[in-house]
């Protein structure tokens, strides 16, 4: 259990939050949520006692212990795999170092030996004889290989530290665990293993995520960080923006009467409740919800922008055909061979692969920035395009004012008229002089969908667009793309984007593809489809 009594924390004159008084308890997971910058690591780091605050305090359950993914990735090169993740129970850890130095002793006393005894029963209590196979069991579930479990940390790669690192917090089931960001760097099938795993946790969690469905999958209540406020709402994240858009409707609808808002609000608690039942944490959630009082549900404070697309006109029959595609990387790398498919009017397809470059350079191909080694890419007269690539960097290399970048892509350089586009973006008054050199990468995206909607594009083309943005941007953009009449094609590493835009899933091996008209969960879920890739991406 962790407590939060009067709580402030301030840099110089800004105050990311004040008057907190919240209580997590064991057996839920809380979701914090809040825009780019609002302060949820900061929040994460106050409770593990990294930042101290302002004002007030943290305490926890007696006895009880707290472990923290760790950020440092070098942190423990020294170290195997296997140590390192058994660090994550420091007092156990340190039994086991005090043990075997006692035992390395060359004149061994009877008061060592009782020493000893002691220690052996602490290690005993603590499970000390499984924790060898306890942690070898976490790192195979986040797909550390064992042969790589008595490594040292720093000949691992960046994603396997990740892993690792993930293990260690996760180790010895710890009284109350902080996670900042875990789905970083996991593939599909890792980040349904931790899922499953919270979901199933006894202890307190709190995890900090853009991930919105991790966030479903795994949270019982939702900690708002919006305006120097901290909120905490029964229900995961879904729960808390469709009950938040319904109040601000309510709000906006200052004649409705009051018994008509509750009747409506009611039901749509009900309508929530009975869909939780797919959720791996049914019993929790619905009791949960059914508590509820309607009174806790309010609109956010929280801005969104203003994503809209509207093609100039409709795409004709012919979009796209794709045959014979091959490159290779400047070493000699092939990253896909022989790819042919055709892109049909509705289709909104994403792209992926267990190799991320792929991707990449399939899209680059595609939109003539890369030329491949072999094959055709034919466009339909009727199509118009706009590209979102995974690094913008080269767009930014100047000290245009915002306003100033964006007309350069507008055929409309009225003030007016691009003041209008940025301020969809979330850009107002003296912001839109700011330089472009200097923006943050979520702002950085968020003048990159301002330049696609200016170009009134019937093709969108997507390299993962969810990249710097924050929760508020990813759910805009994501209600667009559903609504969008055009074409997307995409690549993304957000299951809900996918699982709510995309119609048709093309997955690229080394040589050959998968390609499947069919919802993503089906695709992710299906034993015979997941035995062909592996099949393929192992060159059988």
């Amino acid at each position: 259990m962790i407590t939060v009594s009067n709580l402030e924390v301030q840099f110089g004159k800004r105050v990311l939050f004040k008057d907190v008084n919240l209580k997590f308890t064991p057996g839920n997971c809380y979701g914090v949520i809040g825009a780019n910058g609002a302060g949820k690591s900061t929040f994460l780091r106050v409770l593990s006692g990294e930042v101290d605050p302002t004002r007030g305090n943290v305490s926890f359950g007696p006895g009880e212990r707290l472990s923290v993914l760790k950020q440092d990735h070098f942190e423990f090169d020294n170290h195997t795999v296997l140590d390192t993740v058994l660090m994550g129970h420091q007092p156990l850890w340190e039994i086991m170092q005090e043990k075997n130095a006692l035992y390395a002793k060359e004149d061994f006393s009877d008061e060592d030996g009782i020493k000893a005894a002691e220690l052996e029963e602490k290690f005993a209590e603590m499970e000390g004889w499984n924790a060898e196979s306890d942690a070898a069991e976490l790192l195979s579930g986040l797909g550390i290989k064992e042969s790589l479990h008595y490594s040292l940390m720093g000949d691992l790669n960046a994603k396997e530290k990740v892993r690792v690192l993930l293990a260690q917090a996760l180790f010895g089931k710890p009284d109350n665990l902080l996670l900042d960001e875990p789905t970083n760097d996991l593939d599909v099938n890792t980040i349904m293993w931790l899922e499953n795993y919270l979901s199933n946790y006894e202890n307190t969690v709190l995890v900090v995520s853009h991930d919105r469905h991790f966030l479903d999958a795994v949270s019982t209540h939702t900690i708002d960080i919006d305006y120097s406020d901290i909120n905490l709402f029964a229900g995961n994240y879904s729960f808390w923006y469709q009950s938040s858009q319904l109040a601000a409707r309510q709000q906006a609808q200052q004649n409705k009467k009051a018994e008509e808002k509750k009747k409506e609000l009611m039901e749509f608690i009900q309508r929530f409740s009975a869909n939780v039942a797919k959720s791996k944490q049914t019993t929790s959630r619905k009791k949960m919800l059914e508590k509820l009082n309607i009174e806790e549900i309010k609109p956010s404070m929280r801005k969104y922008p203003g994503i809209i697309f509207q093609p100039e006109r409709d795409p004709g029959t012919k979009i796209l055909a794709v045959d014979g595609l091959t490159y290779s990387t400047a070493d000699g790398e092939t990253l896909f061979r022989n790819l042919s498919f055709t892109i049909e009017k509705g289709d909104k397809a994403v792209f992926l692969s267990r190799e991320p470059r792929a991707v990449t350079a399939l899209l680059e191909c595609i939109t003539g920035n890369l030329q491949p080694d072999e094959g055709m890419i034919e466009w339909g007269v009727t199509i118009k395009s706009a590209y979102l690539p995974v690094n913008n960097t080269a767009f930014f290399h100047s000290d245009l004012p915002i306003i100033d970048w964006l007309a350069q892509y507008s055929p409309d350089t009225s003030e007016l008229f691009l003041r209008g586009y940025l301020g969809k973006m979330l850009f107002s008054g003296e912001e839109v002089y700011k330089k472009v050199s200097v923006l943050s990468g979520g702002e950085k995206m968020r003048c990159m969908i301002a330049r696609m909607m200016i170009e009134n594009p019937n093709t969108l083309i997507l390299d993962s667009p969810t990249n710097h943005l924050d929760l508020e941007s990813i759910q805009a953009f994501n209600n667009s793309l559903v609504s969008f009449p055009g074409i997307v094609l995409m690549t993304s590493h957000d299951h809900e984007f996918i699982e709510t835009v995309a119609n048709r899933i093309i997955e690229i091996t080394p040589n050959s593809m998968v390609d499947k008209y069919m919802e993503y969960d089906e695709y992710i879920l299906s034993e015979k489809i997941q035995a062909q890739l592996d099949r393929l991406y192992k060159g059988e």
